[in-house]
């Protein structure tokens, strides 16, 4: 995917530097959050699709891409990743802005509006969350698991057929790309997960005032919750998509072309 137009930068935070790729525009500014074990680079289609009308964003999130490592003795909850990924923000100089999230990343972006409303403007959201404390246990059982690096190289082929299984194999340089992500992040993803299934995603989603767009492919994880989400909050904009769970990369023209229509409205 071309980088044309983006800036790579570092911000300090009080756990150490996040990385961001950036895109500049004109207004309120969006900042996007990545899923578990991708990066920002996940968001570059949408943002060369965006690029010019608004100052763009997309954060690694510590644990991954270019961002700082958490010790390895330690398991951040949820709200310390937003706490960091918050520090970024406002280090970029950002009073204002809207957030987009992935999956992970919507649990950041949930939270993120629920303790610093000042800060975020609207909240889209790829595959909400709105899982109950036994489904979250559930899901922990295949996400998250720890795999460690063997000389045989077998964790390679697993985490390939663990890609392809959530649909990465539809584009062979999206299954390359996220599968380099998800080596870097051998222990930030478990990391990530833990946190995931450590919040309480209803509690904030149900709180929160600025205006919401949700959406997640038939083929999405996190679709068979969709509608949850929708009847939880009626307000909320439902975005038809497709792309199993990379909608940014595998239905981007429909994504971003969305994305679009809901951040001119809310900007009105």
């Amino acid at each position: 995917m071309s980088e044309a137009g983006v800036r790579k930068s570092y911000v300090d935070t009080s756990g150490g530097q996040v990385h961001v790729r950036s895109m500049a525009g004109d207004g309120v500014p969006v900042v996007f959050f990545h899923q578990t074990a991708s990066s920002g680079q996940m968001w570059l289609k949408t943002m060369q699709r965006l690029k010019g009308e608004w100052p763009m964003h997309a954060l690694d999130t510590p644990g991954f891409g270019g961002s700082f490592d958490v010790p390895e003795d330690h398991s951040p909850s949820m709200t310390e990743y937003v706490g960091w990924l918050g520090e970024a923000v406002r280090a970029l100089g950002i009073t204002k802005c809207h957030v987009v999230g992935h999956h992970t990343g919507s649990c950041i972006g949930v939270e993120l509006a629920a303790r610093q409303p000042d800060l975020v403007a609207s909240l889209t959201m790829i595959g909400p969350v709105p899982l109950t404390e036994e489904e979250r246990i559930e899901f922990s059982k295949y996400y998250g698991v720890p795999f460690s690096p063997v000389v045989s190289g077998s964790y390679l082929l697993e985490n390939w057929e663990y890609l392809r299984q959530l649909g990465a194999h539809a584009d062979p340089q999206l299954i390359h790309r996220e599968m380099c992500d998800q080596m870097r992040a051998y222990v930030g993803r478990v990391k990530s997960y833990s946190a995931v299934w450590g919040q309480d995603f209803p509690s904030f989603y149900r709180d929160i005032k600025v205006p919401m767009m949700i959406a997640a492919a038939p083929d999405d994880v996190l679709h068979p919750y969709l509608g949850r989400a929708a009847e939880m909050r009626p307000d909320a904009r439902v975005l038809p998509v497709d792309g199993a769970n990379f909608e940014p990369d595998l239905d981007a023209d429909n994504f971003a072309a969305g994305l679009a229509a809901f951040l001119r409205e809310v900007s009105v």
